[in-house]
């Protein structure tokens, strides 16, 4: 199974990719701005995960992004400038719930490559993966804050994966956290001097988990992720949040000055 949604790296409104090869799915996304999230990639990223999940051939998930620079830029400024009203703004947020709504309810592990820096989403699609995997400049933040909102879509999974008290330092002090620090908190697994050990790792433990008993992971992944069942209304919740707070003039003002930076 192979979905395109463009054919070269350099598509205008970015892609998703995914491809099942010997027992592993691999889906890969990117966007010429960082890595950015805007909603076309959001939706098509969580339906590639679902699929992938629900793919009889896949028994491990590797999630990735394209290029050499950061791992994601979190949400597109771009279209959060364009939201008009609450619904749209909802609308948007809800495309980060779906996709670790996705990823949490796969049937399959997630493994997550993580090769450069992660802002704001970016750190909830690394909590919602199983394993994740990093080189040591991947340091992570949580941008939302400092541009007017807040990371309430992303912060169940994140609070869930790293803790209560990391979740809120990293929510009330937007700065970058190295990779070291993600390692020491949960947010990443393993860490790497190099994108090729990081990728002989990920390859290794995918290879593994391709041939490993799929009822066993299916079950273990029900134990990792016990107590998200209500998460539907939860995350609904948290994106009508965010998408009334990014229509406020403090939040149109914070993203400009961002974004001219």
């Amino acid at each position: 199974m192979t979905k395109d949604a463009a054919s070269s790296s350099s598509a205008p409104n970015g892609y998703v990719r995914s491809d099942v090869s010997n027992g592993i799915g691999r889906i890969e996304f990117f966007h010429p701005k960082s890595n950015a999230l805007p909603s076309a990639v959001l939706r098509d990223l969580a339906a590639a995960v679902t699929a992938v999940g629900a793919d009889p051939a896949a028994r491990v998930i590797v999630l990735q992004s394209g290029g050499t620079g950061p791992f994601c830029a979190g949400a597109s400024f771009d279209e959060l400038t364009a939201i008009n009203n609450a619904e749209q703004g909802q609308e948007f947020f809800s495309g980060f719930a779906r996709v670790i709504l996705a990823m949490i309810r796969a049937p399959k592990f997630v493994i997550s490559r993580v090769h450069g820096k992660a802002a704001g989403g970016a750190v909830g699609l690394i909590a919602a993966s199983d394993f994740s995997m990093a080189v040591t400049t991947a340091s992570a933040k949580l941008s939302e804050l400092a541009v007017g909102i807040g990371p309430f879509v992303v912060g169940p999974v994140i609070e869930k994966k790293i803790g209560l008290a990391a979740f809120g330092a990293m929510a009330v002090d937007a700065d970058w956290r190295d990779a070291a620090w993600g390692e020491r908190h949960g947010l990443y697994a393993k860490l790497f001097d190099e994108v090729a050990a990081m990728d002989h790792a990920v390859d290794a433990l995918a290879g593994t988990l391709a041939s490993s008993n799929p009822e066993a992971m299916a079950m273990l992944k029900r134990v990792f992720w016990a107590g998200t069942e209500s998460w539907d209304q939860l995350l609904a919740e948290r994106a009508a949040m965010s998408g009334t707070l990014v229509l406020s003039e403090f939040t149109r003002n914070a993203i400009g000055a961002f974004k001219s930076r």
